[in-house]
Parts: structure tokens; C-alpha cells; sequence
């Protein structure tokens, strides 16, 4: 069975991997060439972001079982100059390189926690290590006529230019007038430079805030556009035209939008035959945000005694193109069904001469079929449920490499600090006591330094309160 995924562009489904008429097949000389926006690097990326990132494992995975790992070739960028870089680097006085390392090796690191699989240096570019690449791309716009510049020395792509444009997110001209209008973003303060407020910017002339980050260009000092970044090392590494293009819908427009304008206009071609959107990602039904006290990043949630591995169970519990509600109700849940996993896996014999590879058929037909990770973990605990008589730990492992969960990885447990453990102690000795007064009065003082004792038959235990 093939892999059937959603096209935002056609709005329909296709088939992974079908290319033209007369397009060499996959291969390792022509492999499955896919790319996925990466991160940009000024803080640790929250648990939405990786929402995304997890999809792309999974799909990445599914690639490798359908064609093998030597032909597919899996790309996703680090965006380390943007406006956001910049300006927090200069705020901490530090140059640009040293700041944006330590957030990229933070998202190295909280990728390896959730088994995402690693990527090798080639195939992770980032937009500094490829400016003669963005330069040589917004020079062939300009030679074409779909770029101009500034009298700043800017350069942006002239929207107007390409007939088609709009056709990813079918934006209408109307609002494209509005400049940005879909994206809910207001104007750049340099808009009054364009020629038409829904051109884009490809390069930034330099300026005081910006310190020390330029580069020479034809057109002076500066740097380059957040979006031609995917479009250059895209097709550095991955050709004129991919497989497969992916991110958060969130990029939809006008990051993608934009991609497919600057790379069509300068290469002549498709740009991509495949375009995939994960939705967003919901908080006790709320938009994650600061002001809310409910943006989590993995540390935020580990802290709490959850482990990488259940927010990774819980990021597939949702179908990839519909919101998911995050909760930590639903991380705890997630724990269970882990240790529920583990416990099966456990009773399984390392030979697989007496297992049947129909049992787990289900599960990598759901992901086949438009990446349905809560029906491929339904048809897992179906095979869980029914025992393990026929059952293939080869076959086992093969879809829990599908889906990307690790069950060496254990529960991250928290100890309670020492002056609570107290209050604990002394709190069950006066309910032990019938001293219903004192225990209410200690259970107020354990909660507000933000722990919950949970009371049983033979005793007690503490944990991190829920936020």
C-alpha cells in the first residue's frame, strides 16, 4: 500500500513519490527529496513547534520503510538571521553565531529526547552558511524582471510580476492589496519603499540595528529575506524541483506562497510536486501564549515529572491535520498507555518464527493512508488487547519505528525537595490521627509550593502540581 497524503495545493490526496512522465524513479542516484522548514534559533522551540516536527519524523520514517533510507533525502533548514535573531543577540550583546548555536543545539538536543531522527550537517543547512547561494537566486530574479531594488538598497520580489501567484493559499487580490492581509501580520517599516504593498521583501539593506550582521551583495551591505532562505537552500541541496515540501500551517502563507513565487520565477520549474500543513496546536482550548501561562516547552513539561516520549504520544494522538488539544490530563494518559506498551513488548520472545506480520497491518495502513496517527495507535492496542500468542516483536519493532516511540525511554521522575517531603510526613501522620484540621492546614502549605499529595490505602505520594 502506498502513501497517500493531502495536497494543500490541489486540495485532494496523492500518492508519495509519483513523478512525472519521463522523471528518472527514486533511487539513490534520484532520492525522494523532501524539505521540511526548520526552526528559527533565538529560544527554545514550545511544544507546538514540535507538533510539526514530529509529523515530519513520522512521514520521514514512512519514506524510509517504503524506499529505504539511501533514497530518501530529508532536508530541514535552521533559520539563524531573521529580525528575531538579530535583535536578541544584540540585546544580550552577543554575536550572532555564539547565540544562535546554543538554541540550536537546545533544539538538537530536545529533537534526540522526542527520537526524532537525527539529521546528518548536509542536510540541515543554515541561512548564514548559504548566502552566495540566496544572492545568486535574488540576482537571477532581478536579471528576469521579478525583483527590484531600492533606493535603500533593498531588493524585493514584485508580487505583480508572476500571474499565478496566490495559487498555495488562493489568496485573493483584494488582499493581497492589504499587503500580508491573510497573515494577520502587520506592514514591515520599511513598506513604504515598495513598490506595491504585497511585494516581499528578498534582501535588506543595512541597517544601525543590525550591528555587525551584513554581508557584501551587488546591491551593498546587508542581508537576506526570511523567505528566500528556504528557496535557496532548498534547491542547493535538493534540485530545482522536490517531492515533497512541508511545515506548519502557519507557513502556508506567506512563507510557502512566497517560496513557490521566488523559485519558479528564477528556475523556470516546478517547484514542488507535494505540499503537506500540520494544524496548530491548542492548550486546554486556548491559543498557546505567554500571557496565558500556557506556552510549555519540553523542559516546562519534564519539570513536571512528564517524559519526552508521552508528549510524542501525545503529538500523534491527533490526526497531523486537525487541532490538537494539549493537556496535561492527556500526558498522563499517554504514560500509561507507554508502560502499557512496554508491558507487552516484555512478554514477546526475541524469535519471530511463530509471528504473523498481517496482525500489525492496520497500523501502517492508517499511516499510509493520510498519516491517521489515533487510528494506527487504535489498531495497535488492538493488537495489544487481543494478547500476545501470534504476535512478531520484529513486526512490533517495525511499527513502533514507524511511529517514533522509544519504549526504553522511561518516566523522568521528580524528587520532592526535602521541606516538602516533611510537610508530606507530617501531614499524614495528623490525618492518621484524625487531626482533619492540621492535615487541611498542610495540604494548603504542600499546594502552594506547588505540589499535590495523592493519598492511598498504604500511604502517599507527591507530585508536581498541575498549572
Amino acid at each position: 500500500m502506498a502513501i497517500r497524503l493531502y495536497d494543500s495545493f490541489t486540495r485532494d490526496f496523492k500518492v508519495l513519490g509519483q513523478r512525472e512522465p519521463g522523471a528518472p524513479p527514486i533511487s539513490e542516484a534520484h532520492p525522494f527529496a523532501f524539505y521540511n522548514c526548520g526552526p528559527t534559533v533565538y529560544a527554545p522551540a514550545h511544544i507546538g513547534n514540535f507538533r510539526t516536527f514530529v509529523i515530519n519524523d513520522v512521514i520521514r520514517r514512512l519514506l524510509i520503510l517504503e524506499f529505504g533510507a539511501d533514497r530518501v533525502k530529508y532536508v530541514r533548514n535552521i533559520t539563524d538571521v531573521d529580525d528575531k535573531t538579530i535583535r536578541r543577540s544584540q540585546e544580550e550583546k552577543r554575536p550572532l553565531g555564539d547565540f544562535t548555536r546554543q538554541w540550536s543545539d537546545k533544539f538538537h538536543a530536545d529533537c534526540a529526547a522526542l527520537n526524532c531522527l537525527p539529521l546528518s550537517k548536509e542536510c540541515e543547512p543554515t541561512a548564514t552558511g548559504h548566502i552566495r547561494e540566496q544572492i545568486d537566486m535574488i540576482a537571477v530574479l532581478e536579471r528576469k524582471g521579478h525583483a527590484y531594488r531600492t533606493a535603500d538598497g533593498s531588493v524585493y520580489f514584485k508580487v505583480g510580476s508572476m500571474s499565478n501567484y496566490g495559487r498555495l493559499s488562493r489568496i485573493k487580490e483584494r488582499e493581497l492589496q492589504l499587503g500580508s492581509a491573510l497573515s494577520g501580520k502587520p506592514q514591515t517599516a520599511d513598506a513604504d519603499e515598495k513598490e506595491d504593498g504585497s511585494d516581499f521583501a528578498l534582501w535588506k539593506a543595512h541597517k544601525p540595528d543590525d550591528g555587525d550582521n551584513a554581508w557584501d551583495s551587488p546591491w551593498g551591505r546587508g542581508r537576506p529575506g526570511w523567505h528566500i532562505e528556504c528557496s535557496a537552500m532548498s534547491k542547493e541541496l535538493l534540485g530545482d524541483t522536490i517531492d515533497l515540501h512541508s511545515g506548519g500551517v502557519d507557513l502556508l502563507f506567506p512563507h510557502h506562497e512566497n517560496e513557490i513565487a521566488q523559485s519558479e520565477c528564477c528556475n523556470g520549474q516546478l517547484f514542488s510536486h507535494h505540499w503537506y500543513h500540520s494544524e496548530h496546536l491548542l492548550v486546554d482550548g486556548k491559543k498557546m501564549s505567554k500571557s496565558l501561562g500556557n506556552l510549555y516547552t519540553l523542559d516546562d513539561l519534564k519539570a513536571k515529572g512528564f517524559s519526552p516520549m508521552a508528549l510524542r504520544y501525545v503529538l500523534l494522538s491527533s490526526h497531523p491535520r486537525k487541532q490538537l488539544n494539549f493537556s496535561l490530563d492527556s500526558l498522563q494518559a499517554a504514560e500509561k498507555a507507554l508502560t502499557t506498551l512496554r508491558t507487552f513488548r516484555a512478554t514477546l520472545p526475541a524469535s519471530n518464527s511463530r509471528g504473523h506480520e498481517a496482525d500489525f497491518a492496520p497500523v501502517l495502513a492508517a499511516l499510509r493512508d493520510d498519516l491517521n496517527t489515533p487510528a494506527a495507535l487504535g489498531a495497535l492496542f488492538t493488537v495489544v488487547n487481543n494478547g500476545s500468542a501470534n504476535v512478531d516483536r520484529a513486526e512490533f519493532d517495525r511499527v513502533l519505528f514507524a511511529l517514533g516511540l522509544d519504549l526504553t525511554a522511561q518516566p523522568t521522575q521528580i524528587s520532592a525537595p526535602a521541606e516538602i517531603c516533611e510537610l508530606a510526613k507530617r501531614r499524614w501522620v495528623a490525618k492518621l490521627k484524625k487531626d482533619f484540621a492540621t492535615a487541611d492546614a498542610l495540604r494548603g502549605e504542600i499546594a502552594a509550593a506547588g505540589w499535590s499529595m495523592l493519598d492511598r490505602k498504604d500511604g502517599y505520594s507527591l507530585e508536581p502540581a498541575k498549572k
